[in-house]
């Protein structure tokens, strides 16, 4: 790690953990309480009411460094602060409706287009931006554009629908913000002022948000950190080791995709007791840290796997 890098990460945690309480009490003035699913454990009853929508603070900070990378001549910054914009205002938008009319929040029927409209946009700056070739791909756009996006809105649902445990999310998009521009070689200065603004920033978070938790990220932040890690992703041409970097949350989604077409095939029949898979091994009496813990290790070892793959392709 850099010196420039490191001193972006600790101002940013500084940053975070001195801002994180104001944002909290505001936003129990704002009444902006978490509902929780009636099928979730009691345990999990309890968190009802927990400020949500945190992660404003974490892409706000994350969405200035790169704007104040990019006026200093550091290139590279773009692609990952339009992720952040393009997330951070779809998830705000979700957070809001959950408050307003439930726990419904914005019908993925509408939602999802507008997350590929906004994807095409940013997979299109990061590829401007970004390499001119994607790693194990053909050069041809027609492939790696379509697929480009795909990974976007992918990899914005899969830290969605990680983000059901204190702790976990956060501590896995640190994680793979992290591999994304120090283990892999291709990140541009720019790109990694946000990345390492994020991480701190995220680090910062996790101090409200571990067990048991003050506050939430919400859509806002983990739909956010979904569209920027894509666009570094897509920006540095490694698509193809993005499954690796996240792969916590490849198996998270993989395992909702499973139930659901079992559920559907076998007329109700389930694979695991709930899904995402991390409540299943809560329902087996695993404790919420010990979750968040044993996950974050799969992800550091994935993350490492996928330095080394980058590093025996080049």
């Amino acid at each position: 790690m850099s010196v420039f890098s490191a001193i972006t990460f600790v101002v940013a945690l500084v940053l975070s953990a001195i801002l994180y309480p104001l944002l909290i009490r505001a936003l129990r003035r704002w009444k902006s309480g978490q509902v929780i699913q009636a099928e979730l454990p009691a345990s999990h009853q309890k968190k009802a009411g927990t400020p949500t929508g945190g992660g404003i603070l974490f892409v706000a900070l994350g969405i200035v460094a790169g704007v104040l990378a990019t006026i200093a001549g550091h290139a590279g910054a773009l692609p990952a602060v339009a992720g952040l914009i393009a997330g951070g205002l779809i998830g705000f938008a979700d957070d809001r409706s959950k408050l307003q009319v439930g726990a419904r929040g914005i019908p993925a029927r509408l939602k999802f287009p507008i997350q590929i409209l906004l994807a095409v946009a940013v997979t299109w700056l990061a590829t401007v931006q970004g390499a001119s070739h994607q790693l194990f791909l053909p050069v041809t756009p027609w492939v790696v554009f379509p697929l480009a996006v795909v990974a976007m809105v992918g990899t914005a649902n899969a830290v969605n629908l990680t983000d059901g445990m204190d702790g976990l999310a956060g501590g896995l998009s640190a994680i793979a913000l992290a591999a994304m521009v120090l283990l892999l070689s291709g990140a541009p200065a720019g790109e990694k002022a946000v990345a390492m603004t994020l991480c701190g920033a995220l680090v910062g978070f996790l101090i409200f948000n571990r067990y048991p938790a003050r506050v939430f990220m919400g859509d806002t932040g983990s739909l956010a950190i979904g569209f920027a890690l894509a666009a570094m992703a897509v920006q540095q041409g490694v698509i193809v080791l993005l499954p690796l970097v996240g792969l916590v949350f490849v198996l998270e989604t993989l395992s909702v995709i499973i139930q659901v077409a079992y559920f559907k095939a076998s007329g109700g029949r389930r694979v695991f007791k709930m899904t995402p898979i991390h409540y299943t091994f809560h329902h087996q009496g695993w404790s919420e840290n010990r979750i968040a813990l044993s996950f974050w290790g799969v992800g550091l070892v994935s993350a490492l796997a996928a330095a080394g793959v980058a590093r025996l392709a080049s």
